[in-house]
């Protein structure tokens, strides 16, 4: 019994070689397919080492072994160039908030004093806006102004009413009331040049005096209180 075991045992070993080498050979004989084996399914060759081919060879059998020129070399991943790093856009610094004079004809209707659209619109880009780039800015001043034509007292609540009115719509689009300061001037500080005064003669209200007139209808809103920036 212990005979016939060691005979299975040997025979079974002797299988498994035979397997593993007709694999290995099977192995090269299909990698070299396009060249001459021998027993081993090592490439036959020559004195000058070069390999013997078949009669069916094709450049697509070539090996690296037997014909490297011919086999495509395998591209390296190209690597990527680093990407710049583009910094982020810095901010420059807001324009200053300075004093803005409009004509009164801008923001309001002749003798008015509520804000026209257009006057809005002016507000919005060269008021509203600056304000909420400048909180250091605790107080802006509104001042309204007139020109000659009627009663010191008319142009002076004129003056006053306009400022207001300015002070108000801001507030309406977000500046607090409490960074506004209203104030009227009536015609206590004309606006015309030398020039312009000489050609703005009589106190008759004409078409031609009013546009003579036009540089002290006017409303100016600037700074007043600034804590510098840090």
């Amino acid at each position: 019994m212990k005979i016939s075991i060691v005979k299975q045992l040997v025979l079974s070993l002797t299988l498994a070689t035979g397997i593993s080498a007709v694999s290995t050979a099977y192995a090269h004989d299909v990698a070299n397919a396009g060249y001459l084996n021998d027993t081993r399914g090592n490439v036959v060759k020559n004195n000058y080492d070069q390999c013997w081919r078949t009669g069916y060879w094709t450049p697509a059998m070539a090996t690296a072994e037997c014909d490297p020129d011919l086999v495509a070399k395998k591209e390296e991943p190209k690597k990527e160039a680093p990407k710049a790093v583009v910094p982020a856009p810095v901010a420059g610094p807001a324009a200053p908030a300075v004093k803005v004079t409009f004509k009164a004809e801008t923001l309001f209707d002749f003798d008015k004093a509520v804000v026209r659209a257009e006057g809005k619109k002016e507000l919005d880009d060269k008021v509203v806006a600056n304000m909420k780039e400048h909180p250091e800015v605790e107080l802006l001043l509104v001042t309204g102004h007139a020109d000659r034509l009627g009663s010191d007292k008319y142009n002076q609540k004129l003056s006053e009413r306009r400022a207001v009115a300015v002070k108000d719509y801001l507030a309406s689009q977000g500046v607090a009331a409490d960074r506004v300061k209203a104030v009227g001037k009536g015609e206590s500080e004309p606006n015309a040049d030398a020039d312009t005064v000489s050609k703005c003669k009589g106190n008759k209200k004409t078409k031609k005096l009013i546009e003579c007139l036009q540089p002290d209808r006017r409303v100016t809103v600037e700074p007043e209180i600034q804590v510098p920036t840090k």
